[in-house]
């Protein structure tokens, strides 16, 4: 890459990627993004992050590194639209080029992502973010994997501009290894925070008695489990949305009939997402467990 200070394209400007965004415009880094069709939220994160609007050819022929931080549902059109325009551009494409898939997709997804920039002037990197956005000395870490030693390494050296990369190097470390990692942590975390939610709302649709008596319960014998589920419970409904993908995601890596665990766990989420934006009953219940949970400490 090139000696002058590096540029970057991160698309979406959402809460991660305005935040990745903010912290490395503060280490002096010009970062771009695409706000076609963004709301006036997202239009606010980007500014307040420093971020340059720029249409997606401008950012592909202007940047050193594109990272895509997206819904998973979005990986592969947006890997797709980034190919379109770098053999558009051909040989006026300026290089070197290099594309981090930082998604939350399995890994047969992320090589196919892989695949599109084969044989292209581009380089793949495959990240898997771990940890919330960048915030004060919080940082989340990207684990990092690819083909080419060479670009891991580059990308590693980002960290110099405010970003944690932890790259997997070893016998058989390529493509697909950084988002298997990612894969297995969030099947853990979030996959638990779904199970929690699951029977917290069996056990009160079973009558509010027995949602009570299984609070105190947990209160009694499982205390560290009661408070891992008063921690991570509130703040997933709000992300819900989000969350239903990468379960579908995790129940690819998974495979089998195991996988359908996580396919459950897709729809616990995508009914939190319909009661948000419904009656909002499943969303008082476990608010009311949580408050009670509280309370009884």
């Amino acid at each position: 890459m090139s000696s002058v200070m590096p540029r970057l394209a991160v698309v979406a400007a959402g809460a991660m990627g305005a935040a990745v965004a903010k912290r490395l415009t503060s280490f002096g880094c010009t970062v771009y993004t695409d706000l076609n069709g963004r709301s006036e939220a997202t239009r606010k994160r980007a500014q307040d992050a420093g971020m340059i609007d720029l249409s997606v050819d401008e950012l592909v022929l202007k940047s050193d590194w594109i990272l895509s931080i997206l819904p998973p549902r979005d990986a592969v059109s947006f890997a797709e639209k980034i190919q379109e325009v770098a053999a558009k551009h051909g040989s006026a494409l300026p290089s070197p080029r290099t594309f981090v898939d930082c998604n939350a997709v399995n890994p047969e997804t992320v090589k196919r992502i892989a695949a599109l920039f084969a044989g292209t002037s581009i380089g793949f990197v495959d990240a898997g973010i771990i940890g919330g956005p960048p915030k004060g000395d919080q940082n989340p870490t990207f684990y990092a994997s690819a083909e080419d030693v060479r670009i891991l390494d580059e990308f590693t050296a980002l960290s110099k501009y405010g970003l944690k990369v932890s790259p997997l190097k070893g016998e058989g470390v390529g493509v697909g290894d950084a988002s298997a990692l990612k894969m297995s942590y969030a099947g853990i975390t979030k996959g638990t925070t779904g199970l929690y939610t699951t029977m917290v709302l069996a056990a009160h649709a079973s009558s509010p008695a027995t949602a009570d008596a299984l609070m105190r319960e947990l209160q009694t014998s499982q205390p560290i489990l009661l408070d891992r589920l008063v921690k991570t419970v509130p703040p997933m409904v709000p992300k819900a949305y989000r969350w239903i993908g990468e379960m579908e995601e995790i129940a690819e890596f998974v495979g089998g009939s195991e996988g359908d665990v996580y396919r459950g766990i897709a729809k616990v989420y995508e009914r939190i997402e319909k009661s948000i934006a419904g009656d909002q009953e499943d969303i008082t219940t476990l608010k009311n467990f949580v408050e009670k949970a509280k309370e009884s400490r």
